[in-house]
């Protein structure tokens, strides 16, 4: 059963050592799972005396007002022989056999926490002592509960000790260790009212009744002993501490410890009694109680562990790994997490991940629409065939057939077609930008760095832009060269219309009648159409070679060229990590090692039974 105790006191340490103070936070706290003792008391009930009776030693400080201002988790450590010492957490490897230097560091350890003045802290100094006289307990020492502030000290004091008290002790894994003056009114006790208030029942709290002997002459404390003037779920228990005159002439503690014996053995109203009361029964007590209730805890901290460790880690994950030192680890971070988004950014584009799916729609739907929308009407008008028609032919009418004037009419009509075939461009290249945004938001490692990220996002959109200039061009090329030749095949294979367009013994004028000129339209329309079919199939293959092709095959070479010639500092600037982030990850570490810390010592006593 030692073995608990020792457990629970290992683990308390780490938990002090990786900063689970028990305090609000996003983190998951082991702390406050832990059972635990806090000793509860107004200033001057002898709460300290109390302590130092238990320990045997005097090491705590004194004075007037509020002396212990931190949390003091007391570990004591029953050992079979040897000199007695004591270890504080911040100062590993140091003993202390001095006791009076024990006293004097917790002191400045409270000042290099709080300063010089009277604050308080929540952060606990960690004290533990090894003696053949003490029994395996860990006792949790809290600040005096007190009514006003003194000089030096803010206002909200009181409030401030109250609330650090309570965040204590209302944690159900928590004993409370009331002490309250036998000298005093029991309802006036600061000690009995705070535990009242968490713990209604009196299931958790244990009640030590003080300076027993110093009560007025005809009165005594056997109601309160007994359980008939305030019942807790516990027994009372009485203890007679050192009088001021004793700590002032440091009268031995065993020699007080027999003093208080031989008190409640010689006093007749506290003889039948006398067998459970006592500094040296408390102390046994407690800590028979405090191994009984880690026991029965055991199962669910091992739970609690284990579920801990597991979302621990999948955070953790979600975070990526601490940046590299060097410039070669941190240029092949850098690649690596390139690597990574442009893996998903092909994703997108293969159908893996959505998005893709939508440039089709651009060749499928909008180009095949923008062409249909075309209106040759005003190229293709009566007015403006019969001006191209006659121009055309210059000083001297044609012969046979109004070969320039085709030319023409088709030209103006084809150069309609590079509208749409721009916008086909400008659309995939706007779908491919969308898609780097997308891939940026989903690779996880790049939030982790806001400067790569930026970089990353701005060197793959002006990728895609030199894309989309090169595409543009190729695109209205293939425009262009369905105008700088024409196909003869398509005209050879049209109907010949003798009395409208061969015989030359008509006149010329009878040539530019409405019904030739709507048939030189006709032909153009059909012409026209012919081509925006043909430029229906190859404006796509266009595009998707000079722009989709190209993104996934070389969307961040530029990037990857001048990152070679970067130096160690513009790397690092480039993995200059959210603080926040970097923050969340320290802290999930330590608390993931306080766990698995945890989860091995309890494992470890587990093994041993």
């Amino acid at each position: 059963m030692e073995n608990l105790i020792s457990l629970v006191n290992k683990l308390q340490r780490a938990c002090t050592a990786l900063g689970d103070h028990g305090e609000e936070s996003a983190l998951p706290t082991l702390w406050d799972s832990l059972p635990a003792i806090a000793v509860v008391g107004g200033q001057s009930s002898g709460k300290s005396s109390v302590l130092e009776s238990i320990v045997g030693k005097d090491f705590l400080p004194r004075g007037s007002g509020i002396v212990t201002r931190r949390p003091l988790v007391l570990q004591l450590h029953k050992i079979d022989e040897g000199r007695e010492y004591a270890e504080f957490m911040h100062l590993p490897r140091k003993r202390f056999t001095d006791f009076a230097a024990v006293r004097k560091e917790i002191g400045d350890e409270t000042d290099r926490e709080t300063g010089r003045g009277k604050g308080i802290s929540s952060v606990p100094i960690h004290l533990s002592i090894y003696s053949p006289n003490v029994v395996n307990l860990t006792l949790i020492d809290l600040p005096g509960l007190t009514k006003v502030a003194i000089d030096g000290q803010s206002d909200s004091i009181v409030a401030d000790i109250e609330n650090m008290v309570r965040s204590f002790i209302e944690k159900p894994n928590c004993l409370i260790l009331a002490v309250s003056p036998a000298n005093q009114d029991l309802a006036t006790s600061d000690a009995i009212k705070i535990s009242r208030d968490v713990d209604p029942k009196g299931e958790r709290t244990f009640g030590v009744l003080t300076k027993i002997d110093l009560m007025d002459k005809g009165t005594d404390a056997v109601d309160i002993l007994e359980g008939k003037s305030y019942r807790l779920q516990f027994p009372w228990i009485g203890v007679v501490n050192r009088s001021q005159a004793d700590i002032n002439k440091s009268v031995d503690m065993i020699a007080a410890r027999r003093r208080e014996r031989e008190y409640f053995a010689s006093t007749p109203e506290y003889r039948h009694l006398a067998h459970r009361m006592g500094s040296e029964h408390l102390g046994k007590m407690l800590s028979k109680h405090l191994e009984t209730v880690i026991k029965s805890r055991i199962p669910g901290l091992q739970s609690l562990i284990n579920k801990s460790i597991a979302e621990l880690e999948a955070e953790l994950s979600r975070f990526g790994k601490p940046v590299a030192t060097d410039a070669g680890g941190k240029l092949y971070s850098i690649m690596e997490i390139c690597r990574l988004f442009d893996g998903i950014y092909k994703e997108h584009l293969d159908g893996i991940r959505p998005g893709g799916d939508k440039i089709y729609n651009v060749f499928d739907n909008q180009l095949p629409a923008a062409l249909k929308r075309l209106q040759f009407d005003k190229q293709l008008a009566m007015e403006n065939v019969r001006k191209l028609i006659t121009e055309a032919d210059g000083y001297q009418p044609h012969l046979i057939a109004p070969e320039q004037g085709y030319r023409r009419l088709i030209e103006s009509s084809l150069i309609t077609i590079r509208g749409p075939a721009e916008a086909a461009v400008d659309a995939v290249h706007s779908l491919l930008k969308d898609l780097v945004h997308k891939a940026v938001s989903e690779t996880v490692e790049l939030k982790q760095y806001p400067g790569l990220r930026v970089e990353v996002t701005n060197a793959a959109v002006e990728s895609l832009e030199r894309m989309r200039d090169e595409s543009k061009k190729a695109t209205l090329k293939l425009v262009d060269m369905e105008s700088s030749y024409l196909t003869v095949d398509f005209f050879r294979k049209l109907p010949q219309d003798i009395e409208k367009g061969g015989n030359p013994t008509h006149s010329i004028f009878d040539r530019y009648n409405d019904s030739y000129l709507r048939r030189i339209g006709s032909n153009v329309l059909s012409y026209v159409n012919m081509v925006c079919g043909s430029l229906r199939n190859s404006i796509p293959k266009s595009i998707v070679y000079c722009q989709v092709r190209e993104a996934k095959r070389s969307l961040l070479d530029h990037f990857f060229t001048e990152l070679g010639s970067k130096d160690t500092k513009q790397l690092s600037g480039l993995l200059n990590e959210d603080p926040a982030i970097m923050e969340r990850r320290i802290a999930l570490g330590k608390r993931l090692e306080l766990y698995r810390s945890a989860q091995a010592e309890i494992d470890a006593v587990a093994w041993a039974k």
